[in-house]
């Protein structure tokens, strides 16, 4: 189920009224997009970025071949 509402006062006031007993356990994702923007998640290129050409002594041809290289399966 999906109910629509927004914050008042810091409380979740909801659209329309619900059947819902007291207790039960809810999940809150948040719509709005200005509030999404500011919770910004980093690209996996940005959370990668500190290891991102740190490996050193690999073949030159270990990206196209990685599977020969961990694998041992035939060269491409």
């Amino acid at each position: 189920m999906t109910y629509k509402g927004y914050i008042q006062n810091g409380m979740i006031v909801l659209d329309e009224p619900t059947d819902l007993p007291d207790g039960v356990q809810v999940r809150i994702d948040i719509c709005d997009s200005e509030v999404l923007a500011k919770e910004k998640i980093p690209t996996l290129a940005e959370a990668l970025a500190p290891f991102i050409g740190k490996a050193v002594g690999m073949p030159e041809d270990a990206a196209e071949n990685h599977d020969h290289y961990l694998y041992g399966t035939p060269k491409k």
